[in-house]
């Protein structure tokens, strides 16, 4: 197990933005072996890249509902504006996405 990062205080976690977004699209990121570029609806619209090409194939992904955090600044992967980030852990082989057991509503805030 890595080790816990130091505590943060309740108004240092409330700035991140957790959000349910729904995966309308999934497509691999030319030249790149790891990432996935993903079409996202959290209340808007936004494209996101995230490294699970070995663990996901882009068509598996299309429904899905995960967890992103909406608040990070946007930055460039391999020419590709990101605007977000996925929550996801280690599985028992690769890497396994952070969902919901119930459909959540899409946007909703994660709490």
């Amino acid at each position: 197990m890595e080790p816990l990062k130091p505590e943060i205080s309740y108004e240092d976690f409330e700035k991140v933005d957790l959000r349910a977004a729904r995966i309308l699209a999934a497509e691999p990121v030319p030249k790149s072996s790891k990432l996935v570029k993903l079409r996202i609806d959290i209340g808007e619209e936004r494209t996101i890249v995230a490294g699970i090409a070995k663990d996901y194939k882009p068509e598996d992904l299309v429904g899905k509902s995960i967890v992103i955090v909406a608040n990070l600044k946007p930055t460039k992967l391999m020419g590709v504006e990101s605007r977000g980030m996925l929550l996801a852990t280690d599985a028992v082989e690769g890497l396994t996405l952070i969902g919901f057991d119930k459909p959540p509503k899409t946007g909703a805030k994660v709490r």
